[in-house]
């Protein structure tokens, strides 16, 4: 009995330390205590397919697909990455950060949360998360909602969209919108002269680059698509809703005339009002110039006309001439902005050059604009997005935004170019 029985304590001991040992091998699948949660609907484009919503990423089908999630560092150093998602399956994913790549397999019915590893050298700035998928046992890689991030690079500066919180994840991915708050002097303003330069490659889908903007509406240039572009020009309603099927007849914008193949209608969503829209093939590269006149009449309205001059054809097109009523004002609070208005290209970035900005007064005096504030908006003031920029280039302002470029500029900056000694050559008489 003795011989059988001191192997089995051995066996026995040996046993439980056998057990243990892996166990101290391994490394902890787990967070640090700083772990944040980075929503894939506000942070996240694709290539070749995959369809981000403000739920997460479906549609992912295709081993080619790549999807990208950005997040900005103010340190360098650790980061954990775990993946919370529905595999549908099993299924094999890489995942990469600053060219360091790491695979996991994900199986299961049910979301949860998959762990997949520590980069030990994460350098600071703009950080992309690019995920694709390896082999699958479905007909999809599964669906992802967000992703865990922690480490000692992580801090209270980590910056991303972190909620949908009045409709952000929308707003987020379409990136911050900058502006140029012109000061102006304090005389009676009746037109407002600038020009913008698109320079080439900053031309993205989406882009509006606005020119004459005023405390009524806005004039400017669009990408609407590869193969649309716009001159827009749009007046607000004074009566406030997003619906312009509710104005009431005595606050509707009126359109007086309309340069030919010039579009007109309404517009809702961000306001309402009156809208006017010349579909033209404008090019990055070239410079445009931009002329708005206000007019205010003594039935209590106000005429605003928007024109365009065209290098292509050398003349001054009108676009629109609108009246808006329980009006009586020249023009006020002039201004500039940048935005992007499709939220699937806010991963590209684009810029203008603003110029040569004028006013001219009730007595015919022309005033060069030598000084502008520069500003973004909330996308920007959340610190969800930090891709903005404004400044001077030269004798003139511009504008950059999106793509997720570093650094940014102090929002509530003060820009000033030289005094211009050339006032803009018009002749009023000829204005169509």
């Amino acid at each position: 009995m003795i011989k059988y029985f001191i192997p089995f304590l051995l066996i026995a001991f040996f046993g439980f330390s056998v057990k243990a040992a892996p166990g101290k091998q391994n490394n902890p699948q787990t967070h640090d205590a700083n772990k944040l949660i980075v929503p894939v609907g506000g942070n996240t484009w694709t290539i070749n397919g995959g369809k981000v919503t403000n739920n997460g990423l479906i549609q992912w089908e295709s081993s080619a697909t790549i999807v990208k999630t950005y997040i900005y560092l103010s340190q360098s150093g650790t980061l954990n990455l775990s993946l919370n998602m529905n595999p549908g399956g099993k299924n094999i994913l890489k995942l990469t950060i600053q060219g360091v790549s790491k695979q996991v397999t994900v199986e299961g019915s049910l979301e949860k949360e998959f762990y997949v590893g520590k980069w030990e050298h994460v350098n600071k700035g703009y950080v992309i998360i690019q995920l694709q998928g390896v082999s699958k046992s479905a007909a999809s890689f599964g669906t992802i909602t967000s992703f865990g991030i922690s480490g000692t690079s992580i801090n209270s500066e980590t910056a991303f969209v972190k909620d949908n919180n009045d409709n952000y994840f929308y707003w987020g991915r379409r990136g911050p919108s900058v502006h140029l708050k012109y000061n102006t002097p304090s005389s009676q303003i009746t037109d407002f002269y600038s020009e913008i330069h698109v320079p080439k490659g900053n031309d993205v889908i989406g882009s509006y680059f606005m020119a004459n903007g005023f405390a009524e509406g806005y004039f400017g240039i669009q990408v609407n698509s590869l193969t649309e572009r716009r001159i827009l020009f749009s007046v607000w309603s004074p009566y406030a809703t997003d619906n312009p099927a509710s104005i009431p007849a005595e606050f509707k914008i009126t359109m007086l005339k309309k340069g030919n193949n010039v579009n007109a209608g309404e517009f809702g969503n961000e306001g309402a009002g009156g809208q006017s829209y010349l579909v033209y093939p404008w090019k990055a590269g070239k410079t445009y110039k931009f002329l708005l006149r206000g007019q205010p009449q003594s039935d209590n309205s106000t005429i605003y006309t928007a024109y365009f001059f065209t290098p292509e054809q050398n003349k001054w097109l009108l676009i629109a001439s609108f009246k808006r009523p329980a009006t009586n004002t020249y023009l006020k609070n002039l201004h500039s902005f940048l935005e992007n208005f499709i939220p699937e290209t806010g991963d590209q970035t684009r810029m203008a050059i603003y110029g040569n900005p004028w006013v001219r007064d009730t007595n015919g005096v022309w005033t060069a604009l030598t000084s502008a504030k520069f500003t973004a908006d909330q996308t920007a003031k959340k610190r969800f997005r930090l891709d903005y920029a404004g400044g001077v280039k030269g004798n003139t302002f511009f504008l950059k935004n999106a793509g997720f470029f570093l650094p940014s500029v102090t929002i509530d900056s003060q820009l000033n170019i030289e005094k211009s000694t050339t006032a803009p050559v018009i002749d009023f008489t000829q204005l169509p």
